[in-house]
C-alpha cells in the first residue's frame, strides 16, 4: 500500500462526500480492498451480468459456469427446458463442483468427495453420511437466472433488479436483429491486472479512441465529439428505413428514475460513410441478422446493468462483459455473436469476424495496465473529465451513489 493510501484517514462516507464533481476517482476506490469488499456487496453482487446466449446450452444438461470475484455460477438447461442457475459450492465442505468452463452432463458429481446433484440441484449422492442425513436438505443453492430476448444474465442475490421492462422495452429493437436466434460464433477472455472501474471507465469513452484505436477511428464516429457526430450521422439516417431499421432511442440507465429495475440503453450510432460493419476493409463478415435489409452505415449500442455492454452491426454482434476478479484484477469477457443458421468456413470466417474487437481490446488491455499503474503511483490525483467523457462521469457518480446505499 502506497504512502498516500497509508496517510489517508477518512472514511469512506467522508471520501466520497470529498469527491470533486466533474472529476475522476480518488485514488483509494482503484486500491482499497475495503472499498472493493463494499462495492462487491452493494453493486457487484446486487446486478444482473450478462453469462452469454441461450445457444450456448440449448439441451438438457448443457452448462456453462461464470466466475465473478469470489463467487462461481453454474447455469444449465435443466430436463424441464427451463434454464437454471445454481452456486458452483458443494453443499458438504464447500470445493467447486464444476471445474470445467462449459459441456454437457447427465448430473454433477463433486470432484472432491463424489457427492452428486441432479440438473435441479437436488443432491441424489452422498457416501457414508450418518444415519439421519437427509438429503432433501443439502442440494446446491439457487443463484438468480434470466433471459432477455436470448441473452442469458445472472446476479448473486435472491432479489434482483427486475428484467420486466427491459424486456418489454427492448422487444422490437432487440427483434430486428432476431437476437432468439443468433449463436455464439466464438468467445474469448482477456486477464487484465487492473481495478475493474478502470475497465469499464475506459470502455464508456471515446475521447481516447483517435489515439489508441486507429483501426476502430477509421471506421467509427464515436471517435468525434457530439457535435461533428451528428453532422457525419445523415446518411445513416436516411438509409435505416430501407434496410428495415426504426430510430428507437432507449435510455433506461438511471435506475433511480426506474427504481428496482435493472438499468438498459439503445441507440444507434453511424460509421463513417464507406464502411458498412466493423470489419477488416468494412464489408460484411457475416450474413445480415433477422429481417435486416441491407447495410445503413450505422450500428447499435446496448447495455445491462453495470457490467455487459453489446455492439450491435447489421451482420453480428459483438458482447462485453467485465468483471471483477479481485481488487486488483479484473477479466473481459467477449462474444461475437451471428445468425444462428450461420456456417462457419461458408457464411463467416472467425479470424474475419474477430479482427476489430480483438486487435481493439488487446489495446485497451494496454491501455488500461498503463492506467492502473499510474493511479497507484503517490503522484495520481483525480483530474477532470472532458466534454467526451460524459458517460464515464456519469458512471462515476453512480458508483458512488450505490456505495452509499442502505
Amino acid at each position: 500500500m502506497s504512502a498516500v493510501m497509508k496517510s489517508d484517514g477518512r472514511s469512506i462516507a467522508e471520501l466520497i462526500a470529498s469527491q470533486k464533481p466533474g472529476h475522476s476517482l480518488d485514488q483509494r476506490f482503484y486500491t482499497d480492498p475495503e472499498i472493493y469488499d463494499r462495492e462487491i456487496e452493494k453493486i457487484v453482487n446486487r446486478n444482473w451480468i450478462l453469462a452469454g446466449h441461450v445457444s450456448s446450452v440449448p439441451e438438457p444438461g448443457d452448462f456453462k459456469v461464470l466466475n465473478v470475484g469470489q463467487e462461481s455460477a453454474i447455469i444449465v438447461r435443466g430436463n424441464d427446458g427451463e434454464l437454471k442457475g445454481f452456486a458452483n459450492v458443494c453443499r458438504h465442505r464447500g470445493s467447486l463442483v464444476c471445474l470445467e468452463q462449459h459441456g454437457h452432463v447427465d448430473k454433477f458429481q463433486c470432484p472432491y468427495h463424489g457427492w452428486m446433484y441432479d440438473l435441479d440441484g437436488n443432491l441424489t449422492a452422498a457416501r457414508n453420511m450418518n444415519e439421519g442425513f437427509d438429503k432433501s436438505q443439502h442440494g446446491l443453492k439457487s443463484v438468480s437466472v434470466g433471459e432477455i430476448h436470448g441473452l442469458v444474465l445472472i446476479c448473486f442475490d435472491d432479489n434482483p433488479p427486475s428484467l420486466e421492462g427491459a424486456i418489454r422495452d427492448l422487444e422490437e429493437p432487440m427483434g430486428m436483429y432476431d437476437f432468439k436466434n443468433l449463436k455464439v460464433a466464438a468467445q474469448k477472455s482477456y486477464p487484465i491486472p487492473a481495478n475493474w472501474k478502470l475497465l469499464i471507465e475506459n470502455y464508456q469513452e471515446c475521447y481516447h479512441c483517435a489515439t489508441a484505436h486507429p483501426e476502430y477511428a477509421l471506421m467509427h464516429t464515436m471517435m468525434l465529439d457530439r457535435e461533428k457526430r451528428e453532422r457525419a450521422s445523415g446518411h445513416m439516417y436516411e438509409r435505416m428505413a430501407a434496410c428495415g431499421i426504426k430510430d428507437i432511442d432507449i435510455d433506461h440507465v438511471d435506475t433511480e428514475a426506474r427504481p428496482g429495475e435493472i438499468g438498459f440503453g439503445y441507440g444507434r450510432t453511424a460509421m463513417f460513410n464507406k464502411y458498412d460493419t466493423g470489419s477488416r476493409d468494412g464489408k460484411a463478415v457475416a450474413p445480415l441478422l433477422g429481417d435486416i435489409k441491407g447495410y445503413d452505415g450505422g450500428h447499435a449500442d446496448l447495455s445491462f446493468g453495470p457490467f455487459s455492454f453489446l455492439l450491435a452491426y447489421n451482420d453480428h454482434v459483438v458482447c462485453y462483459v467485465f468483471t471483477p476478479v479481485d481488487h486488483n484484477n479484473s477479466n473481459c469477457e467477449v462474444y461475437w455473436l451471428v445468425r444462428g443458421d450461420a456456417v462457419e468456413g461458408k457464411d463467416y470466417d472467425r479470424d474475419e469476424l474477430i479482427w476489430l474487437w480483438d486487435v481493439t481490446t488487446a489495446a485497451d488491455k494496454e491501455i488500461v495496465v498503463n492506467n492502473s499503474k499510474g493511479v497507484h503511483s503517490k503522484y495520481y490525483e483525480p483530474g477532470p473529465f472532458s466534454g467526451m467523457e460524459r458517460l464515464e462521469r456519469r458512471y462515476v457518480e453512480w458508483i458512488l451513489a450505490e456505495l452509499q446505499r442502505p
